[in-house]
């Protein structure tokens, strides 16, 4: 079985694959700090409470993350505990995409396995659009060219910043109020915030869909995604499991198939 890894700034998402099978998938909080041994420690627990051994059963690992600290972790943590190496996505790991970018090492590992799992589950062109910790928006071509995108600040890292930066605004729920008028301080904030980024989602949509020359499918991922997307008009689908599946494919692209 497989065992794919996804830490992002503020989320990491972890999958259990029985061959192409998505069998369970957790979402943490992430922690820099976390040593390997306490990092196996979490996932053998994890695992534990679905009934499958974290040394015998899983006969793989893939990875992508943007935090530098938690790699070497992770890295560590999979040389211990097992007889193989980790596969990481960085430059150099087969993707089967084209990247088209100015500066192909620079590319966050998220965002390339997004775009592969997105451009292998429906097709090219598509528009990527991950809601985290920042809202990343990648497009990949229909021939499987990754071209680049928009990297904005997520929703709750707006949240966050307005309070800190302004001296009597404070941070709220990630909730849509019931007007985008705000008839208060904290429906104000929900409005700029929720309405705002659908609104800014929208808009790139089609800034994007024009530069293309056409349409081009739309897929939502990430873990604010449920919060923003019932508000888009021009979404096409909710994938909230999207990057595992591209660290599947990439597992598959390097190694072969996951055993069941």
């Amino acid at each position: 079985m497989l065992l794919a890894v996804n830490v992002g700034n503020s989320n990491t998402v972890l999958g259990v694959f029985r061959g192409s099978e998505l069998e369970h998938q957790w979402r943490l909080s992430t922690e820099t700090e976390r040593t390997a041994d306490e990092l196996a420690v979490l996932f053998a627990g994890l695992l534990d409470q679905t009934g499958l051994s974290f040394s015998n059963q899983i006969t793989g690992v893939v990875i992508s993350s943007v935090v530098p600290t938690s790699t070497t972790a992770l890295r560590d943590m999979v040389n211990r505990y097992f007889n193989f190496p980790p596969v990481v996505v960085e430059p150099g790991t087969r993707t089967g995409l084209s990247i088209q970018t100015d500066h192909p090492r620079e590319v966050g590992a998220d965002r390339i396995v997004n775009a592969l799992a997105a451009f292998s589950r429906y097709g090219g062109p598509c528009i990527v659009i991950d809601f985290g910790t920042a809202t990343t928006y990648d497009v990949v071509t229909e021939k499987g060219e990754f071209l680049g995108g928009a990297i904005a600040p997520g929703v709750q890292t707006s949240n966050a910043s307005l309070s800190r930066e302004t001296a009597r605004l404070p941070q709220v729920e990630l909730q849509a109020p019931r007007s985008p008028i705000g008839r208060n301080t904290v429906d104000a904030i929900q409005s700029g915030l929720i309405f705002g980024t659908a609104a800014e989602t929208d808009g790139m949509i089609e800034r994007i869909r024009k530069e293309l020359g056409g349409s081009a499918t739309v897929v939502a991922t990430g873990g604010l995604a449920p919060q923003i997307v019932p508000h888009c008009q021009f979404v096409d689908e909710v994938d909230p499991w999207l990057t595992l599946e591209g660290l599947r494919l990439v597992f598959e692209r390097n190694v072969g198939p996951a055993d069941e």
